[in-house]
């Protein structure tokens, strides 16, 4: 991970960056020796709002989200895209989400209540799950969501009988496993057979179901979903997927009669985390499934359905930052130096999980060379509880503002408050001004809900 002594570029625009590429957010800039990011002094900010904390580069997002709806809508007109809630929820997303015309996936009853309260376009709600109770279905038809991606015949049954029980009729989608192995992370793969995601295609399951689904009463068959895993550089991934659903599709109308609506492709698109790594771009990655889906239309004569995607990282991952403060260092010779920081695996639970790797700066010296191999550990009594693990950083000092790169997805909806950690607070910059979106837990709110 060590990098070039030289870390700062100018750019055409005059602005002098670090040399880390996609890693960084939109408007990220070195002024004097401070990190900027969205026009904000990061040092400032941390000041003024405390660490840890959560920044999110708004002009970042919303240009991700323009990106993925314009280069699918170029390629294939009748397409969607579904932003992906897991990824990173709260209410000002949510709200930006809505404003820039995208779907919305969500997989539990509690995101479902936050798109409701910010008055989400229901019909734009696509719930998933592999075991969605009772009353998350209830909820779900009750709100009038657009599409449930049944996950099981035990599903089937539930919502067919819950939607008579409302009056409704409810447009459902299956979710099928392509049986596509991703070159991804084990825990994040969820296209292979062995998973318990969806309608398996080993001995013909998942066809002889959509029979059930089309018999059932009170749902409509609409389309079909799969999601192949997260994190994925490789795009034959997706077209290999493409040609598995489309041909599947082909074969249910020969057989069923059911022309689809809609095919939802997932998403799983990989971003960079390091300096050196070179994810696909979302034009490619839009260019690749779209013409996927064309082709094997063509190949099918199947009439080209509703194509959807649900990007989640590689719409939030790179917009969003963490600050820290350096509160104790520890060198031990010949085999690590290790850099306390205020926070930890209950802010970024990825390093622990997965061994992620991150890129760091030192906000405060954003100016100087990254010469430091370091690990950033966490506060809490784990072992494992690290954010960086042997990466490089400018020379620490305790009392310095550390920032993480590419901390905006899978890491607050991934929080918890472990050994009586309050959560950070939430802050969107853009144009010189910061405003808190989500407010900083406290200790009361840790036990707001004990008796």
């Amino acid at each position: 991970m060590s990098l070039p002594k030289s870390d700062l570029s100018k750019q055409a625009d005059g602005r002098t960056t670090m040399q880390l590429g996609p890693v960084l957010p939109k408007t990220a800039e070195v002024r004097g020796s401070h990190l900027f990011i969205g026009g904000v002094d990061m040092v400032e900010l941390a000041a003024e709002q405390g660490t840890a904390l959560y920044v999110f580069d708004e002009a970042d997002l919303r240009d991700r989200m323009e990106r993925y709806r314009e280069a699918f809508c170029e390629r294939y007109p009748n397409s969607g895209v579904l932003y992906a809630s897991k990824a990173f929820l709260n209410k000002e997303v949510l709200r930006i989400a809505a404003d820039e015309g995208m779907f919305l996936d969500v997989s539990g009853g509690g995101e479902l209540a936050c798109a409701q309260a910010v008055g989400f376009p229901m019909e734009r709600v696509f719930v998933h799950g592999n075991n969605k109770t009772e009353a998350e279905l209830r909820e779900a038809i009750s709100a009038g969501v657009g599409r449930i991606v049944l996950d099981t015949r035990i599903e089937l049954g539930r919502v067919s009988r819950i939607a008579g029980e409302l009056g409704v009729t409810q447009k459902v989608l299956m979710r099928i496993t392509p049986g596509v192995e991703a070159d991804t992370h084990e825990y994040i793969k969820t296209g292979c057979e062995d998973s318990k995601f969806g309608f398996t295609m080993l001995d013909d399951f998942a066809f002889k179901c959509v029979g059930d689904v089309l018999a059932a009463p009170n749902v409509d068959l609409v389309g079909f979903h799969c999601h192949i895993g997260s994190q994925i550089f490789a795009l034959h991934s997706f077209a290999e997927a493409v040609q598995v659903m489309v041909k599947f599709a082909a074969r249910v109308r020969d057989t069923y009669g059911l022309v689809i609506e809609d095919l939802d492709m997932g998403g799983g698109l990989g971003i960079a985390y390091l300096a050196d790594d070179e994810p696909s771009s979302i034009e490619e990655f839009a260019q690749c499934t779209s013409d996927a889906v064309m082709q094997a239309c063509l190949e099918c004569g199947l009439a080209m359905p509703r194509l959807l995607v649900e990007p989640g990282r590689s719409l939030v991952a790179n917009a969003g930052v963490t600050l820290y403060t350096v509160g104790v260092m520890k060198t031990l010779p010949n085999i690590r130096k290790y850099v306390g920081i205020d926070g930890g695996m209950s802010d970024n639970i990825r390093t622990a999980l997965y061994h992620a790797s991150y890129e760091a700066v030192i906000a405060n010296k954003a100016d100087e060379p990254r010469t430091e191999i370091v690990t950033l550990c966490g506060k809490h009594c784990e072992s494992g509880d690290a954010v960086v693990l042997d990466g490089s950083i400018q020379r620490p000092d305790m009392g310095d503002i550390v920032c993480v790169f590419a901390t905006g997805a899978y890491c607050y909806t991934m929080s918890s408050s472990y050994n009586g950690q309050p959560r950070p607070a939430i802050v969107f910059v853009r144009d010189g001004e910061a405003r808190v979106v989500t407010r900083r837990e406290t200790y009361a709110d840790l036990m707001v809900r004990d008796l």
